[in-house]
């Protein structure tokens, strides 16, 4: 099984390739919903994310994501702690998945923060998404109905599209200007030799 790996900056397009991925039958992890899964569910995480950041963290047995958000986005120092927190329990979820889904020809694992969470480490192939900044803040407002210049903080917590790029061995460019299908097609191509 060639494990591929689906980064890219926030608003880049990462979602639509994992679903192109789906239709051509490859099984992708959604690390974000899984981590916000974890958050709720995993004891271990909630131990520890209350041990560190309070327990009015958790509203009804749910992670106040918005809280959290708030403690970490604009201190380096928590947000690397709570990384440290999720993403070990997120990678043993994630190894657990895949080993479940050995027999396919190949996986998937969609993460924003790949490179920034040790997940390159767990795959074969790595695909990076990359958009222009303008077109990718645009997208995320209008997704997340927020203010672009809030997407623009919480991006700067991620490596920029260059960085990803020199890590990744194909790159997709879904800037309005080229075929994201044709793109994904042609990787899957490329992999299958």
């Amino acid at each position: 099984m060639i494990k591929i790996g689906v980064t890219g900056g926030i608003g880049s397009g990462k979602s639509v390739v994992s679903e192109l991925l789906k239709l051509h039958g490859i099984p992708v992890y959604d690390a974000d919903s899984e981590a916000k899964r974890l958050n709720d569910q995993s004891p271990v995480i909630r131990q520890k994310l209350t041990s560190s950041f309070g327990s009015e963290l958790y509203i009804n047995g749910k992670l106040d994501k918005r809280k959290l958000a708030q403690l970490i986005f604009n201190d380096p120092q928590k947000l690397q702690l709570a990384n440290s927190i999720i993403h070990p329990e997120l990678m043993k979820d994630y190894t657990g998945w895949a080993e479940k889904r050995k027999n396919y020809p190949f996986t998937a694992i969609d993460a924003a923060v790949l490179f920034e969470g040790g997940f390159e480490r767990y795959v074969d192939k790595i695909i990076t998404v990359a958009a222009p900044e303008n077109i990718r803040f645009a997208r995320a407002s209008l997704r997340d109905n927020v203010p672009e210049h809030k997407i623009s903080e919480r991006a700067k917590n991620q490596l920029t599209d260059q960085e990803k790029i020199n890590q990744s061995d194909f790159v997709i460019h879904n800037d309005n200007q080229h075929s994201v299908i044709q793109q994904v097609s042609d990787i899957l191509n490329r992999l299958n030799g």
